[in-house]
């Protein structure tokens, strides 16, 4: 199906929201969006989103049906049925406990190791070769950073993450990817599904948490630590999401850590510790201009 043929079925359209990834527009009756993948790997990610939301209905997940999916030359797209719920909140403490509660029960039901599964994008675990779960998740940052002085020391740090079981993870759950509707928990935003350590996924719980609250204007002693120390802790995966942030951004932001600052952050064994650590570090660097 062409996107035209999708606008006319499932549409009228409304106007677009941008996001660095992302474009999308809601229809007019509130039942469908159509969603066009831009920036990194957009066919990749279209295709990776697809498959991932079809096998995640068949966990008896409540996901977005793929209405309509394809490829044309104004991009990469899909139209998706919308999901009832209200997007969870971090705004106050008890919004903020009721997301982590939330996401604790989600990663409960996706969090699966399966027989032949191995590091990758999406679900499939089909990719040949085997990719170790650190090369997996340093595969993600830009070349570039090869280049940088803590890249050898990162690599070493994220090594023990071999031991981790490979399980099926979500890859970007933030508060409004959770849409609450009474009883039942919808997800949405498949696209950066993948399978590796679990603690990837709760580690971008973390990150987006923090960023989030701060780029709000929160302090970062106001950062409610005691609030996320239940989920659980990755002194290595942590210093790896937030280079993967700052590797996103502009050119020159990624070296506006230093390699003792990445050694600080990986080698720290205690969640309260790195937890507030990793808030310093986002408010210096938006007080240094990085954009959200």
């Amino acid at each position: 199906m062409a996107v035209r043929e999708a606008e006319r079925r499932y549409g009228p359209f409304g106007r677009a929201t941008v996001k660095p990834y992302s474009s999308t527009q809601r229809a007019v009756d509130g039942g469908s969006l159509l969603k066009f993948y831009v920036g990194v790997d957009p066919e990749g990610r279209r295709q990776r989103e697809a498959e991932t939301v079809w096998r995640a209905a068949h966990w008896g997940l409540s996901v977005p049906e793929v209405l309509a999916t394809g490829r044309c030359e104004a991009g990469s797209w899909s139209v998706f049925r919308m999901l009832p719920g209200v997007p969870c909140g971090v705004r106050t403490s008890r919004a903020i406990e009721e997301y982590v509660g939330h996401v604790l029960d989600l990663a409960y039901s996706i969090h699966r190791s399966s027989p032949g599964v191995t590091p990758g994008p999406g679900w499939s675990g089909e990719r040949g070769r085997p990719t170790p779960q650190h090369q997996f998740l340093l595969g993600q940052l830009s070349p570039r950073c090869r280049l940088r002085p803590w890249w050898a020391a990162l690599a070493e740090a994220l090594q023990p993450l071999e031991s981790h079981p490979v399980v099926h993870l979500h890859g970007d759950l933030k508060p409004e990817h959770l849409l609450v509707d009474d009883h039942q928990l919808g997800v949405v935003d498949w696209e950066a599904s993948a399978c590796g350590p679990a603690v990837v996924d709760y580690t971008d719980v973390v990150f987006h948490l923090v960023r989030d609250l701060l780029y709000t204007g929160v302090k970062p002693g106001s950062v409610p630590i005691d609030l996320i120390t239940q989920l659980p802790f990755s002194g290595p995966a942590l210093a790896w999401r937030l280079l993967l942030w700052l590797d996103r951004r502009r050119p020159q932001d990624i070296d506006l850590l230093v390699a003792r600052d990445i050694h600080r952050l990986a080698t720290e064994e205690h969640a309260a510790t790195g937890y507030a650590s990793l808030a310093r570090a986002v408010s210096d660097l938006r007080a240094a201009g990085v954009p959200r």
